[in-house]
């Protein structure tokens, strides 16, 4: 059995005391008698025995009140639901070179952050219960949402990151260590964080190698992506008369950088080429990413208070007609 409020249980004792130490302060009715003597001879009645019994009735009324008041309830019904019980930090590379459009959609050129943004979605959309923030990096790193349940909020926050937002270059390791700091007091059975760049380590004090060991011993797993074709990549430029073309750049990505960040960290290091590998990627995270928990909750209950509230009716009621017929006092 339970109670909804078992608080109002502790009003039990302080009821009974007042009522005990009221009764002893009532002047008991009595007739006067010259002399007690007279009282020695006549036999003791029923009645006299069982005075006490309209208290008692009355004690046992409120007592029965006090236990309605606290919500008897049974269970009726377990639910039993099951979530990842995982946090996760997207952290994304927003340097200059994410520019680059060496991605499709739909057969058309878009930029590397621009596809990255459409995937990070998906990947938003296929989680359930985890708490999931957002962290983005070039020349140094911020945070674009806390780690959240609120999907909408952050696929809104998600879009809000643009080319450009940080200082030029790609600090890698201040992207790990601000992604870590938003997971080193979690509490979750699983902590991870998704890092995608498309270049080297370049800006930024905080060396990668020491971020991803200080990761490793909080317990964090890093899941590192490296982004972008290999070779020249295509960079859109814009020639004096406002036609767009391309200028070509060697690509810069440091993929034995994000290797050895993934091993440190008990993860694992993707290669993402084109847009159809990046969804791979992120939806191969998300297969590997789903630790269930069981988490129980009670939905249904059976309240019980009707009951001990009809009894302590029937038991004042039963006070109150004893007092006024066979226990009636006469002053």
């Amino acid at each position: 059995m339970l109670f909804k409020t078992p608080l109002v249980l502790l009003l039990i004792p302080i009821v009974l005391g007042l009522s005990i130490y009221f009764r002893t302060k009532e002047k008991p009715s009595a007739f006067v008698f010259p002399s007690l003597e007279l009282m020695k001879t006549v036999p003791s009645t029923w009645k006299m025995r069982l005075q006490i019994l309209p208290f008692i009735l009355r004690l046992a009324a409120l007592i029965l009140f006090c236990a309605a008041l606290a919500g008897p309830r049974s269970i009726l019904e377990q639910a039993k639901t099951e979530a990842e019980g995982i946090d996760i930090i997207l952290a994304l590379d927003a340097s200059g070179s994410m520019q680059a459009e060496d991605f499709k959609i739909n057969g058309q050129r878009q930029n590397r952050l621009s596809v990255v943004k459409k995937v990070v979605e998906d990947f938003i959309n296929r989680r359930q219960h985890d708490r999931i923030g957002l962290v983005a990096f070039g020349g140094q790193a911020y945070t674009v949402c806390p780690m959240t349940t609120d999907y909408r909020w952050l696929k809104e926050n998600l879009e809000r990151i643009e080319l450009g937002v940080v200082n030029n270059g790609t600090a890698i390791g201040s992207g790990i260590a601000t992604a870590v700091n938003r997971l080193k007091n979690s509490q979750a059975a699983s902590r991870i964080v998704i890092l995608l760049t498309d270049g080297a380590n370049n800006a930024g004090k905080i060396d990668p190698s020491e971020a991803a060991r200080a990761a490793a011993a909080l317990g964090i797993r890093i899941y590192t992506i490296g982004a972008g074709s290999s070779g020249m990549i295509p960079y859109p430029a814009v020639d004096l008369f406002g036609r767009k073309g391309y200028q070509y750049a060697p690509s810069d990505l440091d993929e034995n950088l994000l290797q050895e960040i993934a091993r440190a960290t008990g993860g694992k290091y993707f290669r993402a080429t084109d847009t159809e590998s990046l969804e791979r990627i992120y939806a191969e995270i998300d297969r590997l990413e789903k630790v269930k928990i069981e988490q129980v909750g009670y939905t249904a209950y059976k309240e019980w208070f009707t009951y001990p509230l009809m009894l302590a009716l029937i038991v004042l009621l039963l006070e109150v007609v004893l007092t006024r017929t066979v226990f009636l006092k006469i002053p």
